[in-house]
């Protein structure tokens, strides 16, 4: 039996999440799963590094599947690349050890965020990019987001709902910075909740227009309540950038 590692591309423009979902055929692991299952001629179940909301993107997404399907590595590229649609990319397949997960074996994630903060829309980047009109002040986006590096309890930046669940992540860093009016917002953490970076993000937005100070942060970390939180930015705007092992 092989174990086998995936860098995954995706455009999530069109699909609901990366996770396969029974109501619906529109998700990434469905797809691959799919054309996975049809070349190896086997039930092939793969496991994702973590689940991404519907409309999100990825430039490396990583999953692993276990596999007693005897084809080269290149050979399954040229395979996915043929039947895959056009907005699903496999990167890379490699040979890995048994103990290898895609999931459980995380060290760190890094998303990034874009906010096109001109005046008017970009009608080539609109499927990939936040619009925002308002200007932005990035020194007060920058101060805020300081009190969220480190451990910290992010129940005000989740919907997560199952109180069961640990929600103590580490963020290791954020990173905001601006060219040509495009905002981009590079967070890298332990591990994320769901919509935890999209909360982080609307949070961000109303700390640059000014609606919401350091310390306004600092009580929403304090106060364990989403409703304290600022809004969820949209989903089109993030990108799984990178994971690490």
């Amino acid at each position: 039996m092989r174990n086998l590692k995936m860098k995954i591309s995706y455009d999530g423009f069109k699909y609901k999440g990366w996770q396969k979902q029974k109501d619906t055929d529109l998700t990434i692991q469905g797809k691959i799963e799919a054309v996975l299952s049809k070349m190896t001629e086997e039930d092939v179940q793969l496991v994702g590094c973590g689940r991404t909301d519907s409309g999100v993107h990825a430039e490396n997404y990583i999953a692993n599947f276990h596999t007693k399907c005897a084809l080269s590595t290149d050979t399954m590229l040229d395979y996915l690349y043929e039947y895959l649609p056009e907005d699903i990319g496999i990167k890379s397949i490699e040979d890995v050890a048994e103990r290898f997960h895609a999931r459980y074996n995380v060290k760190s994630k890094t998303y990034v965020y874009r906010i096109n903060n001109n005046k008017f829309r970009d009608v080539f980047n609109r499927k990939y990019t936040y619009h925002l009109a308002e200007k932005l002040n990035l020194m007060k986006m920058r101060y805020a987001s300081q009190v969220l590096i480190g451990t910290h309890d992010f129940q005000s930046f989740t919907n997560l709902r199952n109180s069961d669940k640990s929600t103590i992540r580490t963020i290791n860093y954020i990173n905001i910075d601006e060219k040509d009016g495009l905002l981009v917002i590079e967070v890298n953490g332990n591990g994320f909740l769901w919509n935890m970076v999209r909360i982080i993000v609307g949070t961000l937005i109303e700390a640059g227009k000014g609606n919401l100070k350091p310390t306004d942060v600092e009580k929403i970390l304090n106060e364990k309540k989403r409703w304290e939180a600022g809004p969820l930015a949209q989903a089109k705007g993030l990108f799984l950038r990178d994971v690490k092992y």
